[in-house]
């Protein structure tokens, strides 16, 4: 590949190019094509058995939440002191 370049371009004063060479080659096209080399496909069965776990995992963490939300009382509020007297404060 050759660089032309105006007759009065300089590089250094006092100095005349005329044309540059790059040095730099064409890239030479990848005898690979498409990323489907030696190690394509294997990560498929170890990613499906991890996927598999994750989705274990979350089935049995909302399991759980289900079984601790369904003992979370209805309201949070105080309940009346009608039914046991002895349950509410002391004034004495």
């Amino acid at each position: 590949m050759t660089l032309l370049l105006p007759t009065d371009f300089s590089v250094l004063p006092g100095c005349s190019a005329v044309s540059v060479e790059v040095l730099a080659p064409p890239p030479k096209p990848s005898p690979d094509p498409g990323g489907q080399g030696a190690d394509f496909g294997k990560a498929a069965p170890v990613g499906l058995v991890v996927l598999l776990l994750f989705f274990l995992a979350v089935g049995l963490l909302a399991r759980s939440m289900n079984k601790h939300l369904r003992r979370v009382p209805q309201s949070f509020e105080p309940q009346s002191f009608e039914k046991d007297p002895d349950a509410g404060p002391r004034t004495e």
